[in-house]
């Protein structure tokens, strides 16, 4: 361990806060796990955020540190799950500045939020702002499209004088399609439908998506030139990515043509794609005139990340260490097979519970296991010296923190989500790994509050579970062969395992926390 450790450097990410041995509270470990991930869901409320990004003044808004002056001159536009909640927010922070706005939001999101007691996040009556809700089933469709054409009309009658305000958050993407004539809408699904079957990247489907787009790719800011465009982002994407957070509507990216059909052609798609699609292709970008145009989009246009997975994290952690435990994030970044995944979390867990200093293999397999989960070598040792020191300076109770988006194998038809299948696979993982009073104890869960078609956001665990199940008769691995995770969890008769936090209103990925209790020394 120490040939890892000697490579350290300070590290990057939550800092660990202070060196005082936290004073852990009576409460189950269970209840705290709960808390803390109540605490990183309530940091990207979509009004909260907004909140916090933008400072008023008499005559003006402070936006990451620049100025903009109202005088009547703000117009709004927005798109995404999150969205509604925060153009509210921010037409009562603007007041009568707000001219003219138009947001795209999911169908039957007005009704929900009423039905959930959040009229906090509701427009008022006679708010300016035109909602148009869309994109049923998180698909594009026609209702979408108007809102987009909507959008792209207010974005193209701006002039210098105007500061428009643009509203991102996850989901964007879809609630914004506005396809370049003649391609029609169905035309442009089956086109990124067929590139995702056939195995093509985010970053391809992307870079399609944003060819065929009048909005998509900075599309939107050229509409809105010469007027001022600052963009809020909830981000919902690995590392806040501009360009690929709802597709980067505000953020300029060049368009290849040819580029596009390389793409096309490297998925054997190329002869099948409508005439439509090709005639784009074989005119000139209709959103970039020559390379002084597009410097000039560029400098008036700033976008800020007001909310995502890191600020979720970093309130996590706080919170965390009011409830006893010292705060650590492991990752911002996890992802890859949630079978890879949980066994990277169940050695984490046997290493930090080790009473004595640990096996050298587990270690080895930790940093194996790393980078094909998105985790740095780097953070994984730092991880571990944190343990090794709780270990021999009676630290007393650790969290670790870390978030992303695994992925799952389907390989069955149950019920239940990848949070869900991870913490059952991390409970597997953690089989007779028992600490007082209750630990350690593992939980994942959606931000957005709803895990694959169920009303979990995903569950806790610990290493009991195994026995728990089996002294029910449950087969553990049958649930995960049939990806069951709900249903196994719903099944058992102790406690309330599966997390359910209700209408959520944000969505910043996934938040993996593991609470690791006070570590018994050995006596001599």
């Amino acid at each position: 361990m120490a040939r890892f450790l000697s490579l350290l450097r300070p590290q990057p990410l939550l800092a660990l806060v202070g060196r005082r041995k936290p004073t852990l509270c009576k409460m189950s470990m269970d209840s705290r796990a709960r808390q803390v991930f109540a605490a990183a869901v309530e940091a990207v409320q979509p009004d909260a955020v907004v909140r916090q990004s933008i400072e008023r003044k008499e005559d003006s808004v402070i936006i990451s540190g620049q100025k903009f002056t109202l005088k009547h001159n703000l117009h709004l536009v927005g798109f995404g799950k999150a969205v509604l909640g925060m153009a509210a927010e921010a037409e009562r922070i603007v007041g009568d500045h707000l001219v003219k706005g138009i947001i795209s939001v999911p169908h039957g999101i007005q009704h929900t939020l009423q039905q959930n007691g959040k009229d906090h996040l509701l427009l008022k009556e006679n708010s300016c702002i035109k909602v148009m809700e869309g994109a049923k089933h998180n698909l594009p469709d026609t209702d979408a499209q108007r809102a987009a054409e909507g959008i792209k009309q207010l974005a193209s009658e701006l002039t210098e004088e105007d500061l428009l305000l643009v509203l991102i958050s996850g989901g964007g993407s879809a609630l914004l399609p506005a396809p370049i004539p003649p391609i029609v809408l169905q035309e442009k699904l089956d086109v990124t439908r067929k590139l995702a079957a056939a195995g093509a990247t985010i970053q391809e489907l992307n870079t399609v998506r944003r060819a065929l787009s009048f909005l998509k790719g900075g599309g939107l800011a050229h509409y809105a030139h010469p007027a001022q465009v600052v963009a809020l982002i909830l981000s919902d994407v690995i590392g806040d990515p501009l360009d690929l957070i709802a597709s980067g509507p505000t953020v300029s990216s060049e368009v290849w043509p040819e580029e596009v059909l390389s793409i096309l052609e490297r998925y054997k798609l190329l002869n099948s794609v409508p005439a439509s699609v090709k005639d784009v292709l074989g005119r000139p970008n209709p959103r970039l005139k020559d390379d002084k145009d597009k410097t000039d989009k560029a400098e008036n246009v700033l976008n800020v990340v007001i909310g995502s997975n890191g600020i979720a994290l970093k309130k996590a952690g706080l919170r965390a260490r009011e409830l006893g435990f010292r705060p650590v994030v492991l990752s911002l970044g996890v992802c890859g097979d949630v079978k890879l995944v949980s066994r990277l979390y169940g050695l984490l867990a046997r290493f930090a519970c080790s009473p004595e200093e640990p096996p050298p293999e587990i270690a080895a397999e930790v940093l194996k296991l790393g980078p094909e989960v998105g985790v740095e070598s780097w953070d994984l040792c730092r991880t571990m010296q944190v343990f090794d020191e709780g270990r021999t300076e009676g630290w007393g109770a650790t969290c670790l923190l870390a978030g992303g988006e695994p992925t799952v194998e389907l390989t069955g038809k149950g019920r239940g989500g990848r949070n869900q299948e991870l913490a059952l696979r991390v409970g597997l993982e953690m089989r007779g790994l028992h600490l007082p009073p209750n630990g350690p104890v593992f939980l994942s869960g959606g931000t957005d509050g709803q895990d694959g078609p169920t009303e979990a956001a995903g569950a806790v665990t610990d290493g009991g579970l195994y026995e728990e199940a089996q002294a029910q008769g449950l087969d553990i691995h049958n649930f995960l062969t049939n990806n069951d995770s709900y249903t196994f969890f719903s099944s058992l008769s102790v406690g309330q395992r599966l997390l359910v936090p209700g209408l959520t209103c944000t969505n910043v990925m996934d938040v993996h926390m593991l609470f690791i209790p006070p570590i018994p020394v050995n006596a001599d």
